[in-house]
C-alpha cells in the first residue's frame, strides 16, 4: 500500500472516530478540529515539504518534540499521537527517542508506553521545585543514586509499535567520577563514549534490544544524577520525544540550565508546546509575561534549531477548587488562548486550539460527566487523553493529506 494512501486511510479512520465522538459527546467542536496557521508560513510549509519528501523517498528524519506538563508526563496523550503518526508510516518508524524514568523515584507515575523498574528509590528534583541543587536538562527533571549498586531497568512496553533500539544516550553526571554501565541480556556494557562535558554516556549495542538495565555503581559517599535517557538507531523516519514535568510552567523549563544542550541532541524540526495550564491557574495570570516567557522559551529552541516549526496547543478548559466539592470555572482559559495565537503569529507557527475543539469555557464539566475527565476538573482521564490524542492526530493528518495532494 503506498504511503499516500495509508495516509488517507489513517485520516479517513481517524475523522471517522472523532465523528462519531461528537455524535456521542455533541460538546466536542469538531469543525474546530484543523492547525490554524498562515498559509504562507514558512516554517510551516518547510515543515510539511521536508515530510512530504521523507515520505517520498524514504529517506531522512523528522524529529518531533512535545513539551508539557502533566498532560505530557501521564505519557497516554502523546503516544496516541506517536502510534497515529506512525501507524500512518510503517516504514518510518525511527527511534524511540528521549524518556524519562519517573518512577525510578517514589511517588512519580510513569507513561505507560515504557516500564520502569527501580528496587531502591532514587532522588526526585524536578524544575517545579522553588529551590534545587542539582542542573536540570531538557527533561526538566533528576533522579539522584547514592546507593553501592543502583539498577534501573528499562522495558518498552508498546506492542504496535517496533523500535530498533541500538544507541543508548544516558543523560547525566557525577561530580566523583562514577561511569554508568548497561547489562543486557546479562552482559554488562561499558559506554563506547564519554563525554562528561554535554553530560552524555552513549552505548552502542551489537543488536537491536527493547529492553535493558542501567546500572549506577556510586561507593560509599559518591553519586550519579540521572538527567535523561536517549533510545536510537540509525533509521531513516519520525521519532517523536515527549517531555513533560507535573506541576511545570513556562518559567519552570526557563530555569533548566541545560535545556539548549540537551535539545541539540535531539535536534527537533518542530517542537509541540503544551505548557500553560499551571501559567493560567492564578486569578491575577499576567498575560503579558507568559507571552514573554513563552518567546524566551521560543529563542532556546532556535538556539537549538533556528529552522525548527511550532505548534501551540491552547489550554484545555478547567475548573478551579473552592472549597470541599466546589469549583468554579477558570475565566483564564480565554486569555490564555488569545496568547497562544498572538504567539503562533510571532513566530510564524501553528495553533491548535484544544479550547475551541473541547467546546469552550465551562466545557471540561461535560468531560467530566463523561468519564474523559478527572473530578479535580483539569486532567483528563485515559479514554479522555485517547481522545484528544485522537483529534489531535486528524487535524495534523489532514493537513499532511493537503499537503500530499
Amino acid at each position: 500500500m503506498k504511503k499516500a494512501t495509508i495516509i488517507l486511510f489513517l485520516t479517513a479512520a481517524l475523522a471517522s472516530l472523532t465523528a462519531q465522538s461528537q455524535g456521542e459527546y455533541k460538546f466536542i467542536n469538531d469543525e474546530a478540529n484543523v492547525l490554524h496557521y498562515d498559509s504562507a508560513s514558512p516554517s510551516m510549509t518547510a515543515l510539511f515539504d521536508r515530510w512530504q519528501r521523507m515520505a517520498e523517498t524514504g529517506s531522512g528524519n523528522l524529529n518531533i518534540v512535545h513539551i508539557g506538563g502533566s498532560h505530557v508526563q501521564a505519557g497516554v496523550l502523546s503516544n496516541t499521537v506517536r502510534c497515529n503518526l506512525l501507524a500512518a508510516y510503517p516504514d518510518l518508524v525511527a527511534s524511540r527517542g528521549m524518556l524519562f524514568p519517573y518512577s525510578a523515584a517514589a511517588r512519580c507515575n510513569n507513561p505507560p508506553d515504557y516500564r520502569i523498574h527501580c528496587r531502591e528509590k532514587m532522588i526526585l528534583t524536578r524544575c517545579v521545585s522553588k529551590d534545587y541543587d542539582y542542573p536540570l536538562g531538557l527533561c526538566g527533571i533528576a533522579v539522584t543514586a547514592a546507593d553501592t549498586l543502583t539498577e534501573v531497568q528499562v522495558l518498552l512496553n508498546e506492542p504496535r509499535v517496533d523500535y530498533a533500539t541500538n544507541r543508548v544516550v544516558v543523560l547525566g553526571y557525577s561530580d566523583e567520577g562514577v561511569t554508568p554501565y548497561l547489562s543486557v541480556d546479562g552482559h554488562e556494557l561499558q559506554p563506547s563514549h564519554v563525554a562528561q562535558a554535554t553530560g552524555r554516556y552513549v552505548f552502542n549495542l551489537d543488536s537491536p534490544v527493547d529492553s535493558f538495565a542501567l546500572l549506577l555503581p556510586c561507593e560509599f559517599g559518591q553519586q550519579f544524577t540521572l538527567t535523561g535517557l536517549y533510545l536510537g538507531n540509525r533509521h531513516a523516519g519520525i521519532t517523536f520525544s515527549s517531555i513533560g514535568v507535573n506541576g511545570a510552567a513556562v518559567p519552570d523549563y526557563l530555569r533548566c540550565r541545560h535545556f539548549v544542550r540537551d535539545l541539540r541532541m535531539l535536534h527537533p524540526d518542530v517542537v509541540v508546546f503544551g505548557i500553560g495550564i499551571n501559567d493560567a491557574v492564578p486569578t491575577n495570570f499576567d498575560t503579558a509575561a507568559f507571552r514573554q516567557n513563552y518567546l524566551a522559551l521560543v529563542d532556546s529552541v532556535r538556539a537549538a534549531n533556528p529552522d525548527c516549526a511550532f505548534i501551540f496547543v491552547t489550554n484545555n478548559d478547567s475548573f478551579r477548587k473552592t472549597g470541599r466539592r466546589r469549583y468554579s470555572v477558570n475565566n483564564n482559559g480565554p486569555l490564555a488562548r488569545e496568547v497562544f495565537y498572538r504567539l503562533a503569529h510571532d513566530v510564524d507557527g501553528a495553533v491548535w486550539d484544544q479550547f475551541e475543539i473541547m467546546g469552550g469555557l465551562k466545557s471540561m464539566d461535560q468531560w467530566r460527566i463523561n468519564k474523559l475527565a478527572r473530578t479535580d476538573r483539569v486532567h483528563f482521564t485515559s479514554a479522555g487523553y485517547q481522545l484528544i490524542g485522537n483529534l489531535f492526530s486528524e487535524a495534523l493528518l489532514k493537513e499532511l493529506t493537503k499537503t500530499n495532494n
